[in-house]
């Protein structure tokens, strides 16, 4: 059981949204906001759980969090926004929000080591970062992201992540989903 306010989670979300969510999203046609919003309405247009798609909103979170300039890929350094995101949400939500958000990097690395036709896919930008994290998986890896009890959920949150990037696409705004996140918390504290 987590003992956090979820109001006070939610507003810090929401700040975090405002302050630095108009930055581009890393070479890509849209910003940061814009991008976690098409993920997160993919999600809910999709009929997953709330669970899902606060992780779709709040996939790239670790972009916001973190100190690097926004064309850190650029210059060589992978921000590991996965790794920081999900650390930073694991304080306040379950696995099943914050598994798919550290794993939706490998779930590239996982689609790119299997499916020749999608790494052909991937923007300019996702293939510079996918360079900086690692490549495709070896076989060895393979086999490791298919035994994680989330993989399936971090690959559909893959799908969202890469959709995510149309310009001027109507979504609902973030209130809208920030309802989720306080459904998640909420039943965090029960």
């Amino acid at each position: 059981m987590f003992k956090h306010d979820p109001l006070k989670i939610v507003k810090e979300i929401r700040l975090l949204f405002t302050e630095k969510g108009n930055s581009m999203y890393a070479g890509e046609p849209v910003t940061q906001t814009e991008h976690a919003l098409q993920a997160a309405f993919s999600a809910e247009q999709a009929g997953e759980a709330p669970e899902l798609i606060v992780a779709a909103l709040l996939h790239d979170i670790g972009h916001l969090l973190h100190k690097h300039d926004e064309d850190c890929a650029e210059q060589g350094i992978d921000d590991l926004h996965e790794s920081i995101g999900a650390q930073w949400l694991l304080q306040y939500f379950p696995p099943d929000v914050t598994e798919p958000i550290r794993l939706h990097v490998a779930a590239k690395r996982y689609r790119c080591a299997l499916d020749p036709q999608y790494h052909s896919q991937l923007s300019p930008a996702s293939v510079l970062s996918l360079q900086l994290q690692g490549g495709p998986f070896e076989e060895e890896e393979l086999k490791i992201f298919e035994d994680n009890p989330w993989h399936a959920a971090a690959l559909r949150l893959r799908s969202w992540d890469e959709a995510a990037k149309i310009p001027n696409y109507k979504t609902p705004e973030l209130e809208h989903f920030l309802t989720y996140v306080d459904r998640v918390l909420e039943q965090q504290a029960l």
